[in-house]
């Protein structure tokens, strides 16, 4: 798989850590399901996709983001759906 594009691998690791701060991000595996890792319910699962929608203006519905999708298939999904990352968090 190609690697999550880093701007939005940003945006939702900062997400996630406005929904869980305890999680420690840089141990996340990108390949591995997200929401596990991340220990979320699933009301903090959806908080995050909300935020992420926020953020980003992508909507992706919690039936899209099932409970095993990974950092890099979020990432994916989210670029998939026109995701617009915001000012500041683009690389370059």
């Amino acid at each position: 798989m190609t690697p999550p594009d880093a701007g939005l691998e940003r945006v939702v690791l900062t997400a996630l850590r406005t929904i869980a701060p305890e999680i420690d991000t840089a141990l996340i595996d990108p390949d591995q399901p997200l929401r596990d890792q991340a220990e979320l319910d699933s009301m903090d699962w959806l908080h995050l996709l909300t935020d992420l929608h926020a953020r980003t203006g992508a909507d992706i519905g919690e039936a899209e983001a099932g409970p095993r999708l990974s950092l890099r298939g979020l990432c994916a999904l989210l670029a998939a759906r026109g995701a617009v990352q915001p000012a500041g968090s683009r690389s370059g």
